[in-house]
């Protein structure tokens, strides 16, 4: 989400250089593998989870951490295209994403999520709500009904009012609730981690039976079994791409490159890694595999 004032001075003040083309057209091409490569595949496994009639609680799992991933690589991939694209005609487009799954507190994750409409959202309606500045029931009633405004900016449905009144409780929790900032971070982590997963079942649900439906089948109350051959062969089949996007989703890969970057040969190895990454998300284009940005449902 782009504001005015952030590219007012330049579209009239621009500047354009083979080096700020090349830093883009990098970004582009990073934004299209995630889109390309890891998203739209791990969209094909939810399809096929939801086309099942084998399901099991393994299945399940394989589903909602599919589309976790998913919605990261979607968004963040839309994201870089656009920075990229903005770089390569002048524009210094603001981050978007910032390694969200790394987060140790729900707080940290929603300022690490789609930064750019949780800044719109707290200067266009928290802030002039009057934020915190408030007493605490005012204040409760400003965290609520930015929080369920989010959920409906991106759907006019119960699941999505539920999925935003949900963060906002959590938000509420974890201020008045500090203790939680002293657990092991591993256990602060693992919660995020459970708490985004199952929020996005409840997000990604045509409607709030099929939620409940998946989120009691993830935890055997669904009457499927534990395992069955048909998740085991999607959990090998798949492992790979999960192990790519687990990996991709930390900083991982971008100091790698750097690295990588700071070598005699770095240029050359970057120049041909990027062709390499352009001709496989073509060939994937030219197959019909593509499927369009999750975002434009919103």
């Amino acid at each position: 989400i782009v504001r005015y004032i952030d590219v007012a001075r330049e579209l009239d003040e621009r500047t354009h250089s083979w080096e700020d083309f090349c830093l883009g057209l990098r970004r582009f091409l990073v934004g299209l593998g995630k889109k390309i490569l890891i998203a739209d595949n791990f969209a094909l496994l939810m399809k096929l989870f939801r086309e099942s009639e084998g399901k099991s609680v393994l299945f399940y799992w394989l589903y909602a951490v599919a589309f976790m991933l998913n919605i990261y690589f979607d968004f963040s991939g839309y994201s870089d295209m656009a920075i990229g694209l903005g770089r390569i005609f002048g524009f210094r487009f603001i981050e978007n994403f910032n390694y969200p799954y790394l987060s140790k507190s729900v707080t940290e994750f929603w300022r690490r999520w789609h930064m750019s409409l949780g800044s719109w959202f707290r200067d266009y309606i928290y802030i002039p709500m009057g934020g915190n500045r408030v007493s605490k029931t005012r204040w409760v009633f400003n965290i609520l009904t930015v929080w369920m405004l989010t959920g409906l900016w991106h759907g006019a449905a119960w699941n999505f009012v539920l999925w935003g009144l949900l963060f906002g409780i959590l938000l509420m929790v974890e201020k008045w609730v500090p203790a939680l900032q002293k657990w092991p971070n591993f256990l602060r982590h693992g919660y995020v981690l459970l708490i985004v997963c199952l929020s996005f079942v409840l997000f990604n649900a045509d409607s709030l039976s099929q939620a409940l439906s998946d989120m009691g089948g993830m935890f055997g109350f669904a009457g499927v079994p534990l395992v069955n051959a048909e998740s085991l062969y999607y959990l090998r089949s798949y492992a790979p791409l999960f192990l790519m996007g687990v990996v991709g989703a930390t900083p991982v890969v971008r100091d790698t490159a750097r690295k990588i970057g700071e070598k005699p040969y770095g240029a050359v190895l970057e120049v041909g890694m990027m062709a390499v990454l352009l001709i496989v998300c073509s060939a994937y284009l030219v197959d019909g595999s593509f499927s369009p940005f999750l975002y434009f449902r919103f």
